[in-house]
């Protein structure tokens, strides 16, 4: 019985870290979901991504991919795009990327997600940071 009681603990103690990386996981899927929208051009995909704040902000797809390929052309046209340290803080997921762009040059994106009240997570935000430029 003892054992039973302990491997029960055990599993609660744990859960967390694995929902956690279930939610890294969801978050990353959701970046790269958009990430392949923008490479197909497909505006739609890539606006159904972002948090109902973004889509305040533009409120239509083309307006929002405009604001991505004059904004953050290395997230729109790149030649790596490879996730690198999450962090996971309440219902909110700051997920970076290392990015090299069209002309081979190292960019640091910090994207982040929030969790929607269905459980989806949705882009808050994206900043991004030539590699080894100062903050």
């Amino acid at each position: 019985m003892r054992i039973a009681a302990l491997l029960v603990a055990i599993s609660i103690a744990f859960n967390p870290i694995s929902a956690r990386a279930d939610d890294v996981a969801t978050a990353q899927g959701v970046i790269r979901a958009q990430e392949q929208a923008f490479v197909r051009d497909d505006a739609s995909a890539a606006y159904s991504h972002a948090a109902p704040a973004i889509k305040e902000i533009f409120p239509a797809p083309d307006i929002f991919m405009s604001m991505v390929q004059n904004g953050y052309a290395p997230v729109y046209r790149h030649k790596s795009f490879e996730f690198g340290e999450s962090k996971i803080e309440g219902g909110w997921i700051a997920q970076r990327v290392h990015i090299i762009d069209a002309n081979g040059e190292a960019w640091e994106a910090l994207y982040t997600l929030e969790q929607q009240a269905d459980g989806s997570y949705k882009i808050t935000g994206c900043s991004l940071l030539k590699a080894g430029q100062a903050v």
